[in-house]
């Protein structure tokens, strides 16, 4: 009886110390930092300031790609225009657009690529106050002299837009919206029905709210030809704190709007000192469209930055609002970034992109990983931004800063994002490595994200294996084989059996894989993985311990 009892007091203090082990072992585990596997390379590389990146996708051929951005160079300001006919493994261009008068491009630009493959380039003047256009049919050897869309007034950032649906009355239409920079401050837009040959007279798209200004515009087209544009309406004083986000909707090609001023309600990070960096920061929306066909076809998703208002926490979060029902009502806001909430670190600047999987994109600057230095971060949502998961896009973080010419603490107000076959494009700036302000890009493969290909040799059979570390606080791995090409998804399920994010789904080809599970957002816990392909579905155990 007594070596029984000594038995039993034995195993309960394996027990106790087992448990004294796995904490103690998930204390000490800090789990890798999420990082890139994606080469990153400057578009353009030059010794002159580029900031404020766009870029746009030629809709036929998706191997075309066409960047600008602002460049700086003393006292002179430009456009830099830089083409790819490869998919972005090789550009050409200049750092001065060439459409006459040269001295009147003061930045601000935009890209459009229309359906005839015509590149229009949108920018402010500099000579002469107002919005320009000019346009190219020979990737930018020969511009057109600049063409006049509005003069003599106070502008600024126009976004421009293009109907790409083939069934739209209005294929082809290609508009730019903007703030008229005087009272009562409202978002203006022309359209072109000739490839930027010329353009309509001036038509308001929203009115104002109140006293409240329309800042930052963002144009976008939906399958059926339906034009929306959304803005920033911000408080009437210093900073103009953005406090909602309007919408208009135009289905007569951009001629009438129903307006909606306050659509969204939000709480903007607008500033002239952005901490730690003392940069300039607003919280101007993003916008687009899924026009894939699939079961999201025609969901609008619009993002932008905000704080101290929930989802967000008491540091710039980027949210996302979607609409399912062709702009009529907006969901509640979807916290974005997946790093801790309420931890000190910024995330500003967001752009968006539907890609042709119908997968939502959104890139942004994150300082997640250095208090002083800011990184790009990608994150991405397969089922309609119900869930995200957060991808390292840069390879070196950089130091932001003002750039001198460009106005009081302007760093950049924008970066870029498109896609095509298969590949998302982003574009950021960067004062890395030598402290001058450049284009830079990556080509990610989206087939893949999330997950690394380890092997290509076709495995005997499906496997799961473990994940490692186990337990874990807060990143792990987990890696499996495929043997046949098809549909592969993983889930992390808690212990009620409820899905708390979905790792990847996607077509993936036979090989092995691992992909990791970044937990910091998570609370401690048992969890279980499920990794599902054609007729192989198998589950694993892990522990998170913080």
């Amino acid at each position: 009886m007594l070596a029984d009892l000594l038995l039993k007091i034995n195993e309960k203090l394996m027990k106790i110390l087992n448990t004294i082990f796995v904490f103690l072992i998930g204390c000490i585990i800090t789990g890798p930092e999420l990082s890139s596997q994606w080469a990153n390379f400057r578009v353009f590389p030059s010794g002159i300031n580029q900031i404020e990146p766009t870029i746009s996708r030629h809709q036929s051929n998706q191997q075309i790609l066409f960047v600008s951005s602002y460049t700086i160079n003393l006292s002179s300001r430009s456009e830099g225009t830089y083409f790819s006919t490869n998919g972005g493994l090789t550009w050409t261009g200049n750092d001065v657009c060439s459409g006459t008068p040269v001295q009147n491009h003061g930045g601000d630009p935009g890209t459009i690529i229309d359906k005839n493959g015509v590149f229009i380039l949108t920018h402010l003047g500099n000579i002469q106050t107002g919005m320009f256009a000019n346009y190219t049919t020979n990737y930018g050897v020969n511009w057109s002299s600049n063409v006049s869309i509005q003069q003599n007034v106070d502008v600024d950032k126009g976004s421009p837009g293009t109907d790409d649906a083939p069934a739209s009355p209005y294929y082809g239409r290609s508009y730019l919206a903007w703030t008229y920079f005087v009272a009562p401050f409202r978002i203006v837009l022309s359209y072109t029905t000739n490839s930027g040959a010329a353009w309509s007279s001036i038509i308001n798209v929203n009115n104002g709210f109140g006293s409240n200004r329309s800042y930052g515009p963002a144009i976008c087209v939906n399958p059926a030809g339906t034009v929306f544009t959304t803005w920033a309406s911000s408080v009437p004083n210093s900073p103009y704190t953005e406090d909602y986000i309007g919408i208009s909707r135009s289905t007569n090609g951009g001629v009438n709007w129903t307006i909606n001023e306050n659509a969204i309600d939000i709480n903007g990070i607008r500033t002239t000192q952005l901490a730690p960096w003392t940069i300039r920061a607003n919280s101007f929306p993003v916008i687009d469209i899924d026009k894939t066909g699939g079961s999201r076809n025609g969901w609008i998703y619009i993002a932008t930055t905000s704080k101290n208002l929930a989802p967000a926490g008491n540091d710039p979060d980027i949210v996302m609002f979607r609409s399912t029902d062709d702009g009529n009502s907006w969901s509640s806001g979807v916290r974005v970034n997946q790093d801790p909430i309420n931890n000190g670190r910024n995330q500003f600047f967001p752009s968006i992109k539907v890609d042709e999987n119908g997968g939502l994109n959104i890139v942004y600057y994150d300082n997640r990983g250095s208090s002083d230095s800011a990184d790009v971060y990608l994150s991405r949502s397969t089922d309609g931004g119900s869930s995200w998961s957060d991808h390292r896009v840069t390879t070196q973080r950089f130091k932001p800063r003002s750039v001198a010419g460009a106005g009081g603490g302007n760093m950049g107000d924008n970066l870029g994002l498109t896609s095509g076959n298969g590949k998302l494009h982003p574009v950021w700036m960067s004062n890395q490595p030598n402290d001058v302000f450049q284009i830079w890009s990556a080509i990610i493969d989206y087939t893949t994200i999330g997950i690394t290909q380890t092997g290509t040799e076709v495995p005997k059979s499906y496997s799961l294996e473990q994940n490692y570390p186990n337990p874990f606080n807060p990143a792990t791995t987990i890696k499996f084989s495929i043997i046949k090409a098809g549909n592969a998804s993983m889930h992390i399920y808690d212990m009620t059996g409820k899905i708390v994010t979905e790792l990847f789904e996607q077509n993936v080809q036979p090989g092995s894989y691992s992909v990791q599970w970044d937990a910091s957002n998570y609370p401690s816990g048992v969890y279980f993985y499920t990794l599902k392909t054609g007729g192989f579905t198998e589950s694993k155990k892990m522990i998170l311990v913080k």
